[in-house]
């Protein structure tokens, strides 16, 4: 593991840390929430399966471990010693944030226990200078919506390690079977011509020549593959920006045999020569 990028998520409670190590997880990194200090040497050292295509480890360390604060230092030193490559990303946001987030979340800060929630968040404060002082990094969520912060985070881990890319997944089914429950855009195209009421290429699907010439050679075809392929080249590098890990683009007919299979495979192969990580399924071809 002394080859893959470790990034430890601290801060003060409520202060996003959740958010950051589920972006970095969706990213390509092994997450470890709430990990104990103590452990981190014995962990490091242990055989993971397909480390090699992991975009690194990531661990969340906070208060919550009473004896984090007294050990953290002469581990993450002991540990850079034998090879091992730290960045520290320190958490904060505002009193007044905090103190709405909790109470919106109605959660227990970890140092409020026989003291008010706002001497509790004094006294983390106070406990995590050196920590802050420490880190690579100094993060104020105060006003990020869970977005922005995972843009930010994405943004420091880039700057190390080639995070995974984002997976699409081209999808084509049928109305009469319901809609994809997991397609993050949904495309109707039973407006073009359907070539099921055509004799002699009702018995055919989609990744057929015949039926693939008949629905690509119509003008409403073409006018609407020309607009959707500008939208999906224009969507496409904003939602990789947004750090989402996976897109599900769903193209329906009615029946799903036809008319989406055509589609799918255009936006498919079209996606594919861009060179992004992408796959398809015909859910309802065979139906």
């Amino acid at each position: 593991m002394k080859n893959h990028h470790i990034i430890i998520i601290t801060g003060r409670s409520g202060s996003g840390k959740s958010t950051a190590i589920r972006a970095l997880e969706d990213a390509g990194f092994y997450c470890v929430d709430n990990m104990p200090v103590a452990l981190l040497p014995m962990f490091l050292k242990q055989p993971i399966e397909s480390a090699h295509e992991l975009a690194g480890f990531a661990f969340v360390m906070d208060l919550r471990e009473k004896g984090f604060l007294s050990k953290y230092a002469s581990i993450f030193q002991s540990l850079e010693k034998e090879g091992y490559t730290f960045e520290i990303i320190f958490l904060e946001a505002d009193e007044e944030v905090l103190l709405r987030r909790y109470s919106q979340t109605r959660r227990h800060h970890p140092l409020s226990e026989g003291k008010s929630l706002l001497d509790g968040i004094r006294a983390e404060q106070r406990e995590l200078k050196l920590l802050r002082e420490a880190a690579h990094s100094v993060i104020d969520t105060s006003r990020c919506n869970v977005h922005e912060l995972r843009s930010i985070i994405l943004d420091i881990a880039k700057k190390s390690v080639k995070l995974s890319p984002m997976r699409i997944h081209v999808l084509s089914f049928g109305f009469k079977y319901g809609i994809p429950q997991d397609a993050d855009a949904t495309v109707d195209v039973r407006f073009l011509p359907n070539p099921f009421f055509v004799p002699e290429l009702q018995h055919l699907d989609g990744e057929s020549e015949a039926v693939k010439t008949y629905v690509l050679e119509k003008q409403e075809t073409r006018i609407f593959l020309s607009k959707y392929l500008d939208l999906l080249d224009y969507l496409i590098p904003l939602y990789e920006k947004e750090g989402k890990a996976y897109l599900t683009i769903a193209i329906g007919c009615t029946g799903g045999r036809h008319r989406s299979v055509v589609i799918a495979r255009v936006i498919f192969e079209h996606i594919r020569a861009l060179g992004k990580t992408i796959d398809i399924l015909h859910r309802d071809i065979e139906q």
